[in-house]
């Protein structure tokens, strides 16, 4: 299938670190082959001033960044904004974010089956305090900050062995049951329509006889963080881990995309370890780390080219472009 002639920017707004990670020579390459040209957006300067832009993709936020992109789009209905602001701020909550893993409906003829741990979310001292404020739950417990912003302290958790452990918890703080899971992670990124799973390394199972003899809680930001170096056992450990099946990490991946009108995102899942067919998504993330992705050039230069080639205006300029092409050919 023949390539748009013309050229097209992409505009992107990310801050400082994001941009180093994303915007990768092998990335611009790729994209440049499409016809796309990545283009850095200005954030100094008004949105309207710049351009043109075919596309704008962000990892932004606050109501000045979210004001810009309104008048843009106001001004450039035709412009896909990757991703609306009001979509992404669900995420910007772990407890809303779970909330439409919750309401996915899985096909009924799948032996696999779908949901999250249980979960609480306290919102003052006292309640952690409060032993029967937690009754519901069983330790372990894995305590994570409500806001998840992308923030260094958003990533700052802890595994609590014990009710002692609550009180080192700042609120307002999700206590999620932790869960044997193999100590292996699946990482599904979603590109547009592209699900594609990876598995790495997470927490250890904790035995139920050791919970007793555990005491307090241990931080962490990173799994890196709190297991040891990888060694041998734990990379072949990952290795012989089974994947979910692929039409089930894709149907899941899909679904979430269509609820959350969002395009570019990863979600964490875990395999329960006392039923190998049940999943559990403990974490979502907009505009993730991609470049952990592998080939993640060419998913993202495809989504840029899918995107933009969407857009009613270009996709009748292709057309006009070929009738071109055509009669030019066939009059040699």
């Amino acid at each position: 299938m023949a390539e748009l002639r013309r050229r097209f920017n992409v505009g992107y707004a990310l801050a400082p670190k994001k941009r180093q990670s994303f915007i990768q020579p092998s990335l611009v390459d790729r994209a440049a082959e499409r016809g796309i040209d990545l283009v850095p957006i200005d954030l100094d300067a008004p949105l309207s001033s710049q351009g043109p832009f075919h596309c704008i993709i962000h990892k932004l936020s606050g109501k000045p960044w979210r004001s810009q992109l309104e008048q843009f789009s106001a001004a450039n209905p035709s412009v896909p904004i990757v991703d609306p602001p009001e979509s992404i701020e669900r995420l910007h909550n772990r407890i809303s974010m779970l909330q439409f893993v919750s309401e996915l409906s899985i096909s009924p003829d799948r032996r696999e089956s779908l949901g999250v741990p249980n979960q609480i979310v306290i919102y003052d001292k006292a309640a952690l305090v409060d032993v029967g404020a937690v009754d519901s739950l069983r330790f372990p417990l894995i305590a994570k900050p409500l806001v998840a912003d992308g923030s260094a302290r958003s990533h700052k958790m802890a595994i609590v062995h014990h009710p002692r452990g609550l009180l080192e918890q700042k609120p307002p703080v999700v206590l999620q049951e932790f869960v044997n899971h193999g100590g292996v992670i699946f990482k599904v990124y979603v590109v547009g329509d592209l699900v594609r799973c990876v598995k790495r390394k997470s927490l250890p199972d904790v035995c139920e006889e050791k919970l007793e003899m555990l005491q307090g809680s241990v931080s962490f930001s990173q799994i890196s963080n709190l297991t040891a170096d990888s060694k041998n056992g734990e990379n072949a450990m990952i290795e012989e881990a089974e994947m979910p099946p692929l039409g089930f990490v894709t149907e899941v991946g899909r679904g979430l995309r269509l609820a959350m009108g969002l395009h570019l995102f990863n979600f964490d899942m875990i395999r329960d370890a006392k039923l190998g067919d049940r999943y559990l998504v403990i974490d979502i993330n907009y505009f993730p780390g991609y470049a952990k992705m592998p080939s993640y050039e060419i998913a993202l230069a495809d989504f840029f080219h899918s995107i933009i080639s969407k857009n009613p205006e270009i996709a009748h300029a292709r057309r006009e472009e070929q009738e071109q092409e055509g009669e030019r050919t066939g009059g040699e």
